[in-house]
């Protein structure tokens, strides 16, 4: 099929453009590339760009794409404040009332978290308050779910990620895949999460600061929860109390995820943690939605 190219005008714009999609193979990226071109159009005639601004434009996202190596993603930073990886996130995990709440991966989850034990302290550097985080899987009927998979990930008690600080921290530095027991039970021994910036020393911490948005989120615990049959959930466990919660710059805090750090003073129960009492505990169960045949 032949397609028009020439005769471009304001009023024709999409028309022409999409044409020139008519043979794409791909009905998904037919159908993607012309949602694209319908609305793009549709923003550019709305703000009405000068040249210059629309150069700036494309001088961010190449800063931006600049930015972005093995340890970092500023894409996926920018992604993140504009709100579209949690629109992403609600679009994809529609599910029952009963499961866990989901929120974003974030840009942090770069590496593999080591497979460990039960118990484990998965802070090497220490740095932070000692805590025990535990919980339980389920299923959304309330089964238990032995045998489930629970990836953490965390920030250390100064606000930073393994991979933001290497050389500094040691090499997967609060990260742990733990595989719960009999009962669909895990627990490990880590520290209190604290709240921290996102990285805003490149493009997007220039656009939040040009737009008078601060770059912090609030404490908290990655999670990824998996077990045979049922759908994963990504989520976060939220730190009652931290700065930021009704702020949170890549908008990820739930009401549903949120969880007091207690003092706990039993000493049978930080026997069993391997800790001494009294202790610090976060708690978190996880429900996951089981799959249909």
């Amino acid at each position: 099929m032949t397609t028009r190219t020439t005769g471009f005008s304001e009023e024709d714009s999409v028309d022409i453009v999409t044409e020139s999609f008519a043979d794409t193979p791909d009905a998904r990226l037919k159908q993607v590339m012309t949602k694209l071109v319908e609305h793009l159009h549709a923003f550019v005639k709305d703000i009405e760009p000068t040249e210059a601004e629309w150069q700036r434009a494309i001088d961010f996202l190449t800063a931006t794409g600049h930015m972005c190596d093995d340890t970092r993603q500023e894409f996926v930073l920018l992604s993140d404040v504009l709100g579209v990886s949690m629109l992403v996130d609600a679009i994809n995990n529609r599910k029952s009332a009963a499961a866990t709440d989901t929120t974003v991966l974030g840009p942090f989850h770069m590496v593999d978290s080591p497979p460990r034990e039960l118990g484990a302290n998965i802070s090497l550097d220490g740095k932070g308050e000692p805590c025990v985080f535990a919980g339980q899987v389920r299923s959304s009927d309330g089964t238990p779910l032995p045998g489930a998979r629970v990836d953490v990930w965390q920030a250390n008690g100064a606000g930073f990620y393994d991979v933001q600080q290497p050389g500094t921290q040691p090499e997967r530095n609060l990260r742990g895949l733990f595989t719960a027991d009999d009962d669909g039970r895990f627990w490990l021994r880590t520290v209190v999460p604290r709240y921290y910036p996102i990285p805003d020393d490149g493009p997007v911490g220039r656009l939040l600061t040009a737009t008078g948005r601060h770059p912090n989120r609030p404490a908290h615990i990655h999670v990824i929860a998996e077990a045979d049959g049922h759908a994963p959930v990504t989520t976060h466990v939220f730190v009652e109390d931290s700065p930021y919660l009704d702020s949170d710059t890549v908008f990820g805090v739930k009401e549903s995820l949120i969880r007091p750090v207690t003092t706990v003073d039993d000493p049978l129960r930080a026997g069993q943690y391997g800790v001494a009492n009294p202790f610090r505990l976060l708690t978190f169960d996880v429900v996951l939605d089981r799959v249909r045949p």
